[in-house]
């Protein structure tokens, strides 16, 4: 990639644009910065790149844009169909993302993590271990900071750990990570990569590039996962809740790693069977990159969780108040409903994303879940499949504080009121931060009561 004789379209000016707008300029680059939604932070992250030798592209140029530039960087937001990049496709020309820009020049060995859910907890310990192991590493993808900012920071002996969305696997081609971990695979954003096949494709794209030295960190467990170790030129160890004679698994209450007994999941901050399958993967990965597992276990217990995932916000009144917004499918609902220890008024709703309700509404008939507040732009979707469940407790209305506050009142001292929505953020929010830090401010209010 020859940067001073090339054009570059950054596309889409979010937190990963401004860092791929920033690395291009930083080495000479012309860069041509678009985004259909212009908001005051956006607008303002436009002019200080235009300070910097960038040009705005108005919508009415975006054409123009197009023909004169070689390279789109494609946002993690925008999809690989949509209109902008068909026309670089038509055109024969080059379509990266981000996180392509930052893996053709990165010079630190790397672990990559994706899959369905439990992609930040997982990264979050494996940066943990390696802190506790005295290795530099630095914690960045879809979670933290944009890899393309990080690269400079970077050198030959440290590490980067990358979460690996199925977005930025889109546009991903050459990241060759030294493990590459997939936590599991469930159906989810069918809205946008439109089935089962396409997702489950983009997913394992994660380990095209492995060869004999690198590690595949594979769920066991997972009937879509495990076979994927056929497919593969590479080391692999597999993690499960089976006992194993090789790999990480957990048995009787305690987690080993081949055949060495690390630590009692009792020990673990962090609660639930998910939580458990998160640890075993970050054992796995610690183990290919050589860590000293007594020290990955003590990091491992003492991890406390990531915001927004089954994240206690508040206790008031009696009852609890549980933030898991980052439960944005099906399956993280049904794991954080798992998680609950007493009955629990749940909040569902959102933005729909295309898949089946109709299993999430059975298991809260058999489980702790005594009333569901349904809201957002999917909750008469989620309604009709809890009447097709026979799931006969719940309150619907539109928007997400009415909810809260719905759910506040129906709760009694004892029970939880539970965040875990099944649906993406973007009806009413940025993302499941800006959904989450809003059900914590709600429910710290007394006003909600």
């Amino acid at each position: 990639m020859y940067f001073r004789t090339q054009k570059f379209l950054v596309a889409g000016i979010s937190k990963s644009g401004e860092s791929s707008a920033r690395f291009l300029l930083a080495r000479g680059a012309e860069v041509y910065l678009y985004d259909d939604v212009i908001s005051d932070k956006i607008s303002a992250v436009i002019s200080s790149l235009e300070e910097l030798g960038a040009h705005r592209v108005e919508a009415d140029g975006l054409e123009r844009a197009v023909s004169l530039c070689d390279v789109l960087v494609l946002s993690p937001g925008i999809p690989i169909d949509n209109s902008l990049p068909v026309s670089f496709r038509r055109q024969g020309k080059c379509i990266i993302g981000e996180e392509e820009l930052g893996a053709l020049y990165l010079r630190a060995a790397a672990v990559a993590v994706t899959g369905t859910n439990g992609k930040t907890t997982t990264v979050s310990m494996i940066h943990e271990i390696f802190k506790a192991a005295g290795k530099n590493s630095v914690l960045c993808g879809n979670v933290g900071n944009p890899l393309v900012g990080e690269v400079e920071k970077l050198g030959f002996d440290d590490i980067a750990v990358v979460e690996v969305s199925s977005f930025q696997l889109e546009t991903l081609s050459s990241l060759r990570p030294h493990a590459a971990v997939i936590t599991n695979i469930t159906e989810d954003h069918l809205n946008r990569h439109y089935n089962m096949e396409n997702y489950i494709f983009l997913k394992s794209k994660i380990l095209r590039n492995l060869r004999g030295s690198e590690y595949a960190v594979l769920n066991a467990d997972d009937a879509i996962v495990r076979p994927l170790a056929e497919k593969i030129r590479c080391r692999v160890i597999f993690f499960s809740m089976e006992p194993r004679s090789d790999g990480v698994w957990c048995e009787n209450g305690a987690v080993y790693c081949d055949g060495e007994r690390l630590f009692s999941v009792s020990d673990m901050k962090t609660e639930g069977t998910h939580n458990v399958y998160n640890a075993l993967a970050a054992i796995a990965a610690a183990k290919a990159f050589g860590v000293d597992l007594k020290v990955a276990a003590q990091a491992v217990c003492a991890f406390k969780g990531v915001r927004h995932r089954i994240e206690t916000v508040c206790e008031r009144g009696g009852k609890t108040y549980i933030d898991d917004s980052k439960g944005t499918n099906v399956d993280a609902a049904v794991k954080a409903i798992d998680s609950m220890r007493r009955e629990t008024v749940i909040l569902l709703g959102g933005k729909d994303k295309g898949y089946e309700y109709y299993p999430l509404f059975k298991k809260l008939k058999d489980s702790r879940v005594v009333h569901a507040v349904l809201y957002g732009e999917n909750r008469f979707r989620l309604l009709a499949a809890a009447e097709e469940a026979g799931y006969n407790s719940f309150s619907l209305c539109s928007d997400f504080e009415m909810a809260v506050k719905i759910a506040d009142h129906v709760a009694h001292a004892g029970q939880n009121v539970l965040l875990s929505p099944a649906s993406s953020s973007f009806d009413e929010f940025s993302g499941y931060e800006e959904r989450g830090d809003a059900f914590a401010r709600l429910v710290k209010n007394d006003e909600t009561a």
